[in-house]
């Protein structure tokens, strides 16, 4: 009989499908295809890279996934969720909490806020005051929320955060100024990097979980072709928490995980890393690099370098990059700054709203990544916006972003080339 908290009975499912019971999906299956054998969870993706698919996660790779995380942050504690529990990121925390047998922390955030999770973290942490260690799993939104607030005079979330042991921020880049300022407030962040076909994050702080293995792929730069600033391979995963595959769909399964001829199974990512001396560095999607007048440009480094000048000037904002189709340049790099969010937190139906900005913010934009990635790199046009599109927790959807860029771009009387 399901419970009057719709929470509680997801915390069942999960236990029931780790202890052998039948595979649960948190969100309605997009097929009526059967999971592989063993399989304890079906998590859908976020559709970031094309339309959703569904992994089958077993049991033992849930499981090796919250004991190498516990190993890593210094002992198994207990976590507070905050995300929705219908991604990994989400379910990871009910697994993690369910392997220690600790269970779950009930919420009451209907939505995230600073007041509201000041309060629900400061109650988790008193429970906890002499207790195990405590935990919590954010993503960059969340996280910039509560550090916004607190640079507006409302510190108590922000506060409430450095009572945790380990705080990991996950789903999507987090900016080096943002991590910066948490860091500074005495916020001991753990970045990570993952997805749901790793049972969530595998690599903290850039450095692999315990029987992790990465290596990046095909790392030398296109004849031809420009290298981006610190160019690298495409990013491959193995371990013991890697999903058995894609539900019905044995084609996808087949080129996203393979195995080497010494037996060690392999998932090719999406993205693009670099390592060194074993630590990695995620430089952006594969499918994202902007080919611009013959050179390969990396949007992620260039948000990067957006963020760290707009928090130079003390107005943070978050930055995507996108390419569109130009007749000059092939395609022109052209960037999107959030500089606030809608009352809501949503984009608007139809997408984001954008303003032309020129003047000093694109000299200054074009000035700073050109000097720290080569001009080439520099935005060629910047449009601002309150907020930007999300697809699942956390992450920007660069697609509706290009879209609207394209059609501002329309509008402005620059009518692109078709690709």
């Amino acid at each position: 009989m399901a419970s009057t908290d719709p929470l509680t009975d997801v915390v069942r499912a999960v236990r029931d499908a780790l202890d052998g019971g039948p595979a649960y999906a948190p969100q309605p299956r997009l097929s009526d295809a059967v999971p592989p054998p063993g399989t304890a969870l079906v998590l859908r993706t976020s559709g970031s890279t094309g339309d959703p698919r569904e992994v089958a996660l077993s049991a033992a790779a849930l499981r090796a996934s919250a004991r190498a995380t516990h190993e890593r942050l210094g002992g198994s504690g207990s976590w507070l969720l905050v995300l929705p529990p219908t991604h990994v990121a989400g379910v990871q925390v009910i697994t993690r909490s369910l392997v220690t047998g600790r269970g779950v922390y009930p919420h009451t955030l209907d939505r995230f806020t600073p007041a509201g999770f000041a309060a629900v973290a400061t109650d988790f942490a008193d429970l906890l005051a002499h207790g195990p260690r405590a935990y919590v799993s954010l993503v960059p939104t969340q996280l910039h929320r509560l550090v916004t607030a607190a640079e507006g005079g409302d510190a108590a979330g922000l506060d409430a955060l450095t009572r945790f042991d380990a705080v990991l921020v996950g789903g999507a880049a987090t900016p080096a100024p943002l991590l910066a300022a948490a860091r500074a407030a005495g916020v001991r962040v753990v970045t990570t990097y993952g997805m749901s076909e790793t049972s969530g994050g595998c690599v903290y702080d850039g450095v692999p979980l315990a029987g992790v293995r990465v290596r990046a792929a095909g790392a030398e730069p296109e004849a031809g072709r420009g290298p981006t600033p610190g160019s690298g391979g495409v990013v491959e995963l193995s371990g013991p928490m890697l999903a058995e595959g894609y539900v019905g769909a044995p084609s996808a399964t087949a080129a996203a995980f393979r195995t080497d001829p010494d037996g060690v199974r392999w998932f090719r990512t999406s993205d693009l890393g670099r390592l060194d001396d074993g630590r990695l560095t995620i430089l952006g999607r594969a499918d994202d690099v902007i080919l611009t007048g013959g050179v390969n440009v990396a949007p992620a480094a260039v948000e990067d370098a957006i963020a760290e000048h707009l928090a130079g000037l003390g107005s943070p904002g978050e930055a995507c990059v996108v390419g569109v189709p130009d007749p000059e340049w092939g395609q022109a790099v052209v960037a999107v700054v959030a500089v606030g969010r809608a009352p809501s937190g949503r984009v608007p139906a139809g997408g984001p709203g954008l303003t032309d900005s020129g003047g000093e913010l694109l000299a200054g934009l074009r000035s700073a990544v050109g000097q720290r990635l080569g001009s080439p790199a520099a935005p060629r046009r910047v449009y601002v916006t309150a907020a930007l599109p999300t697809r699942g927790p956390g992450k920007v959807d660069r697609r509706a972003v290009r879209d609207a860029v394209v059609r501002a771009e329309r509008m402005a009387g620059r009518e692109p080339v078709r690709p």
